[in-house]
């Protein structure tokens, strides 16, 4: 609220002034408010601070995972879902499409764990775990709904052709069954904010091929049930494809974007002569030029965007 504040109506203008009690909104792009770091001095406002710094917490049903199968078992191009029987059966198990649909019918996933194993080493006194080797669990549980035809697991089915062959039982080269499997974190929010799709962590598995293929249990009673297929993989080593640099990949940041403040609209020759003035006058001023443009004969038929020769 002013502590004087006056007007008049001159023509079609209405001219107010006054004196404001509080200039902090003068020049709000140079308040030395918006230079603060956020959170206090309490411990649940520091606690927001971080939760506001890492935009959130991560929600668990926000993944994806993207399979990269051995080349011998890619093809380029595939086509439509076939029906059973049909001779392009096996191409359509091979294409780059039925490896999107797997990835995006996976409806669980478990992060790979890492182990520092230890041994105890004692020379005087307590002793000490030393670690002498890193190792993983290798194996990933994860599962994948089924559609009509289970083309989910006829793919996995088919890698699995590509690792012993089930007629001789010879089993085939180890680089030429392996692949690799990305896991993503997404952004938890809505398509609204831009972050639907954001990938905010993610890790590569390498050396994958699927050990297990689970059993589907069918019963007359689970007519309102979606077909699973359970599937478990192995792999050798998996690495962070941020902070272990994996072909230059980036995801996520360390904290929050910084809110940018628009700058105020520019009236042309006017407004260069408004912003020499103070507050007071710079928006009654404004307000004059926006009345101005929107009343002059072409401001009508423009709604107020065009005001010549002044922008």
């Amino acid at each position: 609220m002013a502590i004087l504040r006056g007007g008049r109506r001159i023509g079609n203008f209405d001219i107010r002034l006054g004196l404001p009690r509080d200039k902090s909104l003068a020049d709000v792009a140079g308040d030395p408010r918006l230079k603060r770091r956020p959170g206090g001095s309490g411990q649940i406002q520091r606690f927001q601070s971080q939760i506001n710094q890492g935009e959130g917490f991560a929600t668990p049903n926000r993944y994806l995972i993207v399979i990269h199968p051995p080349q011998k078992l890619q093809l380029s191009t595939g086509g439509p879902p076939s029906q059973l029987g049909r001779n392009d059966d096996v191409n359509e198990l091979k294409s780059s499409q039925i490896r999107e649909n797997v990835g995006l019918m996976c409806n669980a996933v478990t992060l790979p764990t890492r182990d520092i194993n230890t041994a105890d080493h004692r020379m005087y006194g307590p002793g000490r775990k030393m670690p002498y080797a890193y190792s993983f669990n290798g194996t990933i549980e994860c599962s994948f709904y089924g559609d009509k035809f289970l083309r989910q697991r006829l793919f996995f089915e088919n890698w699995q052709k590509g690792i012993m062959n089930i007629n001789s039982h010879n089993m085939r080269y180890y680089d030429d069954y392996v692949g690799s499997i990305d896991i993503f974190t997404l952004g938890q929010f809505d398509a609204g904010r831009e972050d639907e799709a954001r990938v905010t962590y993610g890790v590569r598995l390498y050396e994958c091929y699927p050990q297990t293929i689970g059993s589907i249990e069918y019963a007359y009673g689970n007519n309102d049930q979606v077909t699973v297929v359970p599937i478990t993989l192995n792999f050798r080593t998996w690495k962070n494809l941020t902070i272990d640099q994996v072909n230059g990949a980036t995801v996520g940041q360390a904290i929050g974007d910084v809110p940018t403040i628009k700058a105020s609209k520019d009236f042309g020759l006017f407004g260069g002569i408004l912003n020499k003035l103070p507050a007071e006058f710079k928006r009654a001023g404004r307000d004059i030029l926006s009345t101005a443009k929107r009343n002059l004969p072409i401001g009508r038929v423009t709604g107020g965007r065009l005001f010549p020769p002044f922008g």
